[in-house]
């Protein structure tokens, strides 16, 4: 088990690393107002899990560690949102349009309602 833990912290330092640096290497080179580095970060982000979660799944040649490592870790680290979509294409390949459509939905509004009340309460 703490193998694991440091597995997945790993992962997620170097994924928080890694998506700093495309934030800064973004904020240097576009112009402000749209969040550039985020929109990379989250697309390429759910590319990476893709690959990652097809290769452990489809071809079975990643181990249990390195897929922690890199999807939980790396992945989770560098983007949260490549998580949700994944799960997202899982709900869809199951079928559970209506558990697809809360997810989403909630998701999407819980986490704003979230965000502007900790705003609110901070202010």
């Amino acid at each position: 088990m703490l193998r694991n833990i440091a597995l997945v912290g790993l992962g997620g330092m170097l994924g928080s690393i890694a998506r700093y640096l495309v934030a800064v290497f973004f904020s240097s080179r576009m112009p402000i107002g749209f969040p550039y580095g985020t929109l990379t970060v989250n697309v390429v982000g759910c590319f990476l899990i893709g690959l990652v979660l097809g290769a452990s799944g489809r071809f079975g040649v990643l181990a249990p560690q390195l897929r922690l490592l890199l999807a939980t870790g790396f992945c989770g680290g560098f983007t949260t949102f490549s998580s949700l979509m994944y799960e997202v294409v899982e709900l869809v390949e199951a079928s559970q349009y209506a558990l697809l459509a809360l997810y989403v939905v909630g998701s999407t509004l819980l986490g704003l309602l979230a965000t502007v009340a900790g705003i609110a309460l901070m202010r």
